[in-house]
């Protein structure tokens, strides 16, 4: 079956775990890792399973333009801004899995794929707005959110150096994408990096203020969501019944890892990196399909 080539830009926590994913995709063939630290972990577990590795940056793509049709970026937002600029004059879709927040904005369980290839620059916005946003879009459906809060607290050892650099970004973008995607009128993020030992799994609270507080349908839409996030986060769940009073509901999230790269407390790596998986792989369907249609033409 044919596959669409990709590429990881990004060697750390984010970036492997990602590597580890795709290595079970039908439709996308990860061809190199790229990162700028040659002894880095990710890049030596890359060699390994021989896959391309380089150790330059962007400048890897830029000598090699068509060696990929799709890179995820795994570096920094700031990175990333520069990284973006170079991609779309290449013509190569990003998959940004930075706060940079200069992409389209998408969520897997909420966002529709575009209906064009036009679309150079995906967002993945954080890990605690993949893990919030859809159950601030569940409320939002039945019961119209006027303000919308998020606490994403994750194991301190699960925070590479590219998250601890992105801290102010993880908050201006969650907040955008609460208010953006999750549908509330306003927005608010935090996060939390928790040093307990043993590591907790990553958790998160979203309180919800509404106008039209119906709680039969608040509990349906909720549990919905969270169904259909599990379909490709499997340890995405509830962890108790969501609390009501007054106009305000309360939801805990609760998000264990796979364990394909960092130990299963790590969630926050996993759900970005499955969201992330699952976005490409629409494109990557839409980009085999457009592939065929101009052969048969």
């Amino acid at each position: 079956m044919a596959k669409i080539k990709a590429a990881i830009i990004g060697s750390g926590n984010i970036g492997t775990d990602l590597m580890y994913k795709l290595e079970n995709s039908d439709v996308i063939e990860l061809i190199a890792m790229i990162g700028i630290e040659s002894d880095s972990d990710g890049l030596q577990r890359a060699k390994q399973k021989g896959y391309k590795v380089f150790s330059n940056g962007i400048q890897a793509i830029v000598e090699n333009p068509s060696m990929v049709d799709i890179v995820f970026d795994a570096t920094s937002a700031k990175a990333h801004v520069h990284n973006a600029e170079i991609l779309k004059e290449l013509g190569i879709l990003a998959i940004d899995l930075t706060p940079a927040a200069i992409g389209h904005f998408f969520c897997p369980a909420v966002s529709s794929l575009p209906t064009s290839l036009d679309i150079m620059n995906v967002n993945m916005i954080t890990c605690g707005g993949q893990a919030t946003i859809p159950i601030v879009h569940a409320i939002n459906q039945v019961a119209d959110v006027t303000y919308g809060e998020i606490i994403a607290t994750i194991s301190s050892l699960s925070a590479g150096p590219g998250t601890r650099a992105n801290i102010d970004e993880f908050t201006i973008t969650t907040r955008r994408g609460i208010e953006e995607v999750g549908g509330a009128d306003k927005g608010k993020a935090l996060i939390i990096l928790n040093p307990a030992d043993p590591p907790i799994l990553m958790r998160d609270t979203v309180y919800c203020e509404v106008k039209n507080m119906d709680e039969a349908a608040i509990r349906k839409s909720i549990k919905e969501m969270v169904i259909k996030v599990n379909e490709y986060v499997g340890g995405y769940r509830l962890r108790q019944e969501p609390m009501f009073e007054g106009n305000c509901v309360t939801v805990l999230i609760e998000v264990e890892g796979a364990g394909d790269y960092f130990p299963p407390y790590a969630g926050n790596l996993d759900i970005m990196t499955a969201a992330a998986m699952r976005v490409g792989e629409d494109f990557a369907r839409r980009m085999l399909t457009k592939n065929m249609i101009e052969t048969t033409i």
